[in-house]
């Protein structure tokens, strides 16, 4: 059976969402860019035989609408290579990998783009883009106990089926990451600690060079080049942190230092079976061991990867102590550290080159970013196993393990 490999990866810097670098970059335009870096990256593959190109995005409406994929394969100039687009919020561009990765095990293609890009800028909210009246009002109720529970602020979270009722699929994420505090006991300080160590770990990596690696830069419409993210702050201390307010709950612990911001950005991977690598005299930079995907409350969405995770080792054959690296996405420290604790994970080995709090998380790129991230950290510290994992909004987690090969 053939396996799946990952030749060659491109991300793009993360622009800060409304105001940042890439405000003005159209998602079609900035995944053109990224896509043809990847594919520039391996000239023995002609990418007229691409079998498809695969697009993780979590809002495919307004400009990001109108199958984002296909749109992307002409803009390449690929009018015979397919594309589809695939939705399953911040773990979407893991799954077009998971997609990959099963049609090479079905000996159904050789080839394939698995990419993923979010512009938040360019979402455009109350505009008629396909975002606005999208609620079922079958979920009112569930929607109107979340408010409740929300404004009296310290009630634990109870799973609302152990009383006959439906959760609420539309819940805030923040609102999440406070039912996960609560519900996992996790202070507020042990949060501050966490995001001051993703924007101090961002800090020395951008000082390393490690991002030189990591980025590849983008072209704007104006011809001005970004090279580098934009949100990692430098000399971030406990201190500066501790006396922010909560954002979601007046009495809550989740603070704009501690939870992810909103972001643009793309990522592209070319994976492909190691068979057609070998015939093309490719040396592959990674191979795919294993995926994993679960599901949970909505209502504590944050907690999805650690049974994510736990599939994904099982599948693999490994435990979380053969894992050389480790990147999780940072959508909320209220999440990521009890994560972390019912995984065993040793922070050592999570997220050492700082994570979504400092680097920033555009939902759809974030699964194809973080495997590059993986990729490049583990060629960087002479690892050899590691593993890709998020939450994902709806009550879901994903993972993914891998195998450095060069």
């Amino acid at each position: 059976m053939p396996e799946a490999v990952i030749v060659a990866m491109a991300r793009s810097p993360i622009g800060r969402a409304y105001k940042g670098s890439l405000k003005d970059m159209r998602a079609d335009d900035l995944l053109v860019q990224m896509v043809t870096a990847a594919l520039d990256q391996v000239p023995a593959l002609d990418p007229a035989s691409l079998d498809d190109i695969m697009v993780g995005c979590a809002q495919p409406a307004g400009e990001q609408g109108y199958n984002l994929a296909r749109q992307t394969a002409i803009g390449v100039g690929l009018d015979n290579v397919p594309g589809t687009v695939v939705q399953r919020y911040c773990a979407s561009s893991v799954q077009t990998t998971r997609m990959a990765l099963h049609a090479i095990k079905a000996g159904e293609g050789h080839a394939f783009v698995s990419a993923g890009v979010e512009c938040v800028s360019r979402y455009g909210f109350g505009k008629s883009d396909g975002l606005e009246n999208t609620r079922n009002p079958r979920y009112a109720e569930a929607e109107a106990r979340s408010q409740s529970r929300t404004a009296a602020g310290t009630a634990a979270w109870t799973d609302p089926r152990a009383a006959g009722e439906l959760p609420d699929p539309y819940i805030a994420m923040g609102q999440t990451a406070e039912n996960v505090a609560q519900l996992k006991g996790v202070s507020r300080q042990r949060q501050d600690e966490f995001g001051v160590r993703s924007q101090n770990l961002a800090e020395k990596a951008v000082a390393d060079g490690f991002f030189d690696l990591d980025i590849t830069p983008v072209t704007l419409p104006d011809g001005g080049v970004v090279t580098r993210d934009d949100c990692p702050r430098a000399g971030v201390a406990l201190e500066s942190v501790s006396s922010l307010k909560p954002v979601f709950r007046p009495d809550g612990t989740v603070t704009a230092a501690n939870c992810c911001p909103l972001n643009d950005g793309a990522a592209a991977l070319v994976v492909m079976s190691d068979v057609r690598a070998r015939d093309l005299g490719l040396t592959p930079l990674a191979r795919i061991l294993a995926t994993g995907v679960s599901a949970l409350s909505p209502e504590i969405m944050g907690l999805g990867p650690t049974e994510a995770m736990g599939r994904a080792l099982e599948h693999a054959g490994l435990t979380a102590r053969d894992l050389d690296l480790v990147e999780i996405n940072e959508a909320f420290a209220a999440q990521v550290l009890p994560v972390c604790d019912d995984l065993g994970l040793d922070l050592d080995r999570v997220n050492v080159h700082g994570g979504a709090i400092a680097l920033g998380h555009p939902f759809g790129m974030t699964g194809a970013r973080l495997t590059t991230t993986l990729v490049n950290g583990l060629r960087h510290r002479d690892g050899r196993l590691g593993a890709v994992t998020m939450c994902a909004a709806g009550g879901q987690g994903m993972a993914l393990i891998l195998e450095r090969l060069s």
